[in-house]
C-alpha cells in the first residue's frame, strides 16, 4: 500500500544528510514508492475545525550538492493514508507545544502520526529517564542552588545541565569546591527560576556516551559511542564528538528492556536512549538521530526496521504488553 509521507521536519535546505537521521528515513520512504510531502516551515494550522499542513511534493536524492526537489506548495488535511513525522528538533518551546496539538487532531482525523504528539509533550527528555530510576546514576533535579550545590560536594563530582537544552549545549561539569559553582547555578536556574539537572559525573564518558536506538520499543543491535575529542568532556557530536559504532552490552539491552514497553505503550516508535557506562541518562523521543552513522558502519537499515512498523499499522496506546523486565538485573560493570 502506498502511504502519503508528511515530514514535519528543520529547514531541509539545511540538513547535513551524510548526518540526518530525518533524511534517511525520507530516503527509505522514497525508496518503497511512498509519496513524500515537506511541511513548510510555520505550516500546520487549524481551518474549519480540522487540523491542515501547507504541504510541497518532495522529492531526495542521496547527493550532497542537490538533495532535494520540492514543487509547489498546497493545503492538505491528514487523515487515512497518512504518515506524518515530527521531525522538528528542540527546544520544545510553546511553539513546539502547539505544534504537536495541531498533530493530535491530525492524529484523530486518522494519520498515523510518529511519534505521539501527546507523548512528545510528555517526555521530556531529561525528565523522562527518570522514570526509570534502576538504570540511572544519582540524580537530583531542582530550581534550589542550595539543595545543587549540595549535591556536587556529596558526590565531589557532578554533570549539570538544563531541561530543555540539547546537542550538549549548556551542559556544566563541576566538582566539589568549584570557584565558578555559584554563577554556574545562576546561569542554569535563573537565579532560582527554572529546574536543573544535577548526574554523579560517570568518567566512563571517556569511552563514549552511548546512542541506543529503538523501533517500536525493540533496540537495534548496535549503538553509536559519541567519544569526546581533546579537552572536551561532552560526547555529543554536536559538541565535537566522535562516533563509534559497538554491538549492545548485556547491560545495554537490559536498560532497552526496561525502557522499550513503556514507550511502546506511549506511541513513541522512534526513540533514542542515552548511556554511559552501564547508566541511562536521557531518553530522546523529539528527533534521535544516528541512523546514518549506525547503517554506514554495521551494513543496517534502520530507517527501514522503522517503516517495516509503519506499514504494519499504527499502536493503540495502552493496548501494548505490560513490561516484563528480566528477573536477573545485569550489575554496572557487565560487559557480556
Amino acid at each position: 500500500m502506498t502511504l502519503d509521507v508528511i515530514v514535519v521536519m528543520d529547514p531541509i535546505e539545511s540538513v547535513k544528510i551524510a548526518k540526518d537521521s530525518t533524511f534517511a528515513m525520507l530516503l527509505e520512504a522514497q525508496r518503497r514508492g511512498h509519496r513524500l510531502h515537506y511541511v513548510v516551515p510555520g505550516g500546520l494550522s487549524m481551518r474549519g475545525g480540522e487540523a491542515v499542513a501547507l504541504v510541497a511534493p518532495l522529492v531526495v536524492r542521496d547527493d550532497p550538492r542537490d538533495w532535494f526537489e520540492l514543487g509547489q506548495p498546497s493545503h492538505r488535511t491528514p487523515g487515512p493514508g497518512d504518515v506524518v513525522l515530527m521531525r522538528k528538533d528542540p527546544p520544545v518551546d510553546a511553539d513546539f507545544i502547539h505544534d504537536t496539538q495541531l498533530l493530535g487532531f491530525m492524529q484523530r482525523q486518522g494519520a498515523q502520526v510518529v511519534n505521539d504528539p501527546q507523548g512528545l509533550r510528555d517526555f521530556n527528555e531529561k525528565l523522562a529517564a527518570l522514570e526509570f530510576p534502576q538504570c540511572c546514576p544519582p540524580t537530583l533535579v531542582s530550581r534550589e542552588a542550595a539543595a545543587l550545590k549540595a549535591f556536587v560536594a556529596e558526590h565531589g563530582d557532578a554533570v549539570l545541565k538544563p531541561l530543555d537544552g540539547m546537542g550538549g549545549r549548556s551542559i556544566f561539569r563541576a566538582r566539589a569546591g568549584e570557584s565558578n559553582l555559584n554563577v554556574i547555578l545562576e546561569t542554569l536556574t535563573d537565579g532560582g527560576r527554572h529546574l536543573a539537572m544535577a548526574q554523579r559525573y560517570l568518567p566512563e564518558i571517556t569511552g563514549g556516551d552511548k546512542r541506543i536506538l529503538l523501533v517500536d520499543g525493540e533496540p537495534v543491535d548496535y549503538c553509536l559511542a559519541r567519544i569526546p575529542q581533546g579537552d572536551e568532556f561532552r560526547g555529543n557530536l554536536a559538541a565535537g564528538g566522535r562516533g563509534e559504532g559497538r554491538p549492545l552490552t548485556e547491560r545495554d539491552r537490559w536498560i532497552a528492556a526496561q525502557v522499550g514497553p513503556r514507550m511502546r505503550e506511549r506511541g513513541m516508535r522512534f526513540v533514542g536512549l542515552d548511556v554511559i557506562g552501564d547508566w541511562l541518562t536521557e531518553v530522546n523521543v523529539t528527533s534521535p538521530t544516528c541512523i546514518r552513522e549506525l547503517d554506514a558502519q554495521f551494513g543496517l537499515n534502520i530507517a527501514g526496521m522503522l517503516f517495516d512498523a509503519i506499514e504494519a499499522g499504527g499502536l493503540e496506546k495502552g493496548g501494548a504488553a505490560a513490561p516484563s523486565p528480566e528477573s536477573r538485573v545485569p550489575s554496572p560493570g557487565s560487559r557480556e
